[in-house]
């Protein structure tokens, strides 16, 4: 059973596009938000693949609301406030090459469509019915269409693969983002170290490293070079381009003394002000892996910003 999020709202634990699968034998994959909620639909779905017979051709209650309160109808048992509509859709063997091609389409990121209706688990659609990449409409607890495009949203690019770039690599690639590293150092031992950045591109320079970044408010870049001279010759490439998130990691002694030299150039004190420095939330830390948690938290609540 692939159990998804269509919708959520309030403080819902779930939201749209979560997922878990519970397979025949008991296994789980995935997470649709936790709590009661998430073993009591787990329970369900384990009863339906009990007696598959009874739901060929459709599940007579396929889209279910979870609602996060006490004493009201479709209560989820949990009593967050808020409300997520779950999708119960039963896969079979003959959906098993659909999956795997939908697990290439991540990994190469052709952005595939995923296409859920109760009748039908399809891949490869190229467009979304909106401009967003999830639409879900429902005329029944039976009749519903929902839409996903698939694979991550957000491009973080990481300039500069040392030890806080690989601890970054590591955090974010758990998250909705396809993290491409550059560093001009061949044969970096962080370098070599990182498995977790989906791209590793090791450049001759910095010098055209803005050819590689695009205007987007998708883009978030991060720049953690070997010093703050290199450092400069980024932010040179990348401060007029319009970024979902531009941070710069350095101390405010050296990132002030930078900033007055750039501003001497003629950068604008309005494009600098764009830049996240100090870089990430203010939480006294220290190692590599204190600064990446500090670093994907902002990042996080900027992408998260209803602003």
């Amino acid at each position: 059973m692939l159990l998804v999020v269509a919708t959520s709202s309030g403080s819902s634990p779930g939201r749209p596009g979560y997922k878990m699968a519970v397979a025949e034998d008991g296994e789980l994959i995935g997470s649709i938000g936790g709590g009661v909620m998430e073993v009591n639909l787990v329970e369900q779905s384990r009863a339906i693949l009990s007696e598959p017979p009874a739901v060929a051709g459709g599940l007579p209650q396929a889209v279910r609301d979870q609602v996060h309160r006490k004493d009201v109808s479709d209560s989820s048992g949990m009593i967050c406030s808020g409300k997520q509509t779950v999708i119960f859709k039963l896969l079979t063997f003959g959906d098993l090459e659909r999956v795997k091609y939908a697990i290439d389409g991540i990994v190469n990121r052709e952005g595939d469509v995923l296409l859920i209706t109760n009748e039908v688990f399809a891949v490869g659609h190229p467009e979304c019915p909106t401009e967003t990449d999830l639409d879900f409409t429902r005329e029944s607890q039976r009749d519903f269409t929902y839409y996903e495009r698939l694979g991550a949203k957000n491009d973080l690019f990481i300039i500069g693969g040392g030890h806080c770039a690989l601890a970054l690599s590591e955090l974010m690639s758990k998250m909705d983002f396809h993290v491409r590293l550059f560093d001009d150092r061949p044969r970096l031992n962080t370098i070599e170290k990182n498995k977790f950045a989906n791209e590793i591109n090791v450049i001759d320079s910095y010098d055209d490293i803005g050819r590689h970044i695009d205007s987007s408010d998708r883009a978030y870049v991060v720049v953690m070079t070997l010093g703050y001279k290199t450092d400069a010759v980024v932010i040179r490439q990348v401060i007029d381009k319009n970024l979902k998130y531009f941070g710069v990691l350095g101390s405010k002694a050296k990132m002030a003394t930078l900033f007055r030299e750039l501003i001497d150039e003629g950068f604008s004190q309005e494009r600098l002000d764009r830049i996240h420095s100090p870089i990430g939330l203010p939480v006294n830390s220290h190692s590599p892996e204190e600064i990446a948690v500090s670093i994907a938290a902002e990042i996080i609540s900027v992408k998260n910003s209803t602003k």
